[in-house]
Parts: C-alpha cells; sequence; structure tokens
C-alpha cells in the first residue's frame, strides 16, 4: 500500500461534501508533478484528506477506488482522474502549523511544497498524523 495527501480548497470542494458524497472522482488537477502521483496510485492505497486556503488542516482520510483514468473535465491536454471514498473523519484535525511544529514530519512534502495538490506522504508520515489527530 502506499500513502497520499490529496489538497482541496474546502470552498470548492471540502470535507463536508467529500462525507455527503461518500466517494467521488478526483479530478481537476493541472500540474505535471501530481498527474504523475495520481497515475502512481493504486486501488486501496490511503490518502489524507487536507483542506486548504483559510483555515490549512488535515480532516480525514480516504482510499483510491478506482486507479488513473483520463480526467472528464479536461478540454485539453493528458490529465488524469482517480475515484475516493471516504474511510474516516479525524478524531481532530491536524493542522499546517501543527505539521510543521513536528520534527518528525520536517521531511514530509507538504512542508515544503504546500501548493502541490497531489503528493506522496511515508507510510511513517501518514500514521504520525493520524496519531497526532488522538492526541
Amino acid at each position: 500500500m502506499q500513502y497520499w495527501l490529496i489538497k482541496s480548497d474546502p470552498e470548492t470542494y471540502g470535507w463536508k461534501e467529500m462525507v455527503r458524497d461518500g466517494k467521488t472522482s478526483w479530478d481537476g488537477i493541472r500540474n505535471y508533478a501530481a498527474r504523475l502521483h495520481l497515475r502512481s496510485m493504486k486501488k486501496g492505497d490511503r490518502c489524507l484528506f487536507y483542506q486548504s486556503v483559510k483555515q490549512p488542516e488535515v480532516v480525514g482520510v480516504v482510499e483510491v477506488v478506482k486507479t488513473a483514468y483520463p480526467d472528464p473535465t479536461a478540454k485539453d491536454g493528458d490529465w488524469s482522474a482517480v475515484d475516493v471514498k471516504v474511510v474516516a473523519a479525524l478524531p481532530r484535525p491536524v493542522t499546517l502549523a501543527d505539521i510543521k511544529a513536528e520534527n518528525s514530519l520536517k521531511d514530509m512534502v507538504l512542508v515544503n511544497n504546500t501548493r502541490l495538490s497531489t503528493q506522496p506522504v511515508t507510510e511513517f508520515q501518514f500514521n504520525y498524523i493520524l496519531d497526532m489527530s488522538r492526541r
């Protein structure tokens, strides 16, 4: 299993909508590095659901249920989407400030590149953030 962080602006599509829908197409990504990550996702991979902008924080966990396919929202170019479903909300959101304050997470992509919308996380980082949400 691989682990990821997927990011969304809650004004566009937040955790509230993810829970309401239960499952969604993770589309609309227009970044080459993020596209490569989407194409590397496998069925069963787990993703931290990160809400950005006003209150940046990890709020839940989703699972990849359909691997990369052509993004139906793309008018031009070779873009990809995956389908994800809700696994669980975190007991307590873990803010970007919380993550940056943890020396154990200093190498996390999010700490150094908050703009990348789809990014890998290690198993250790994934589990550490879940542990942080229970503190």
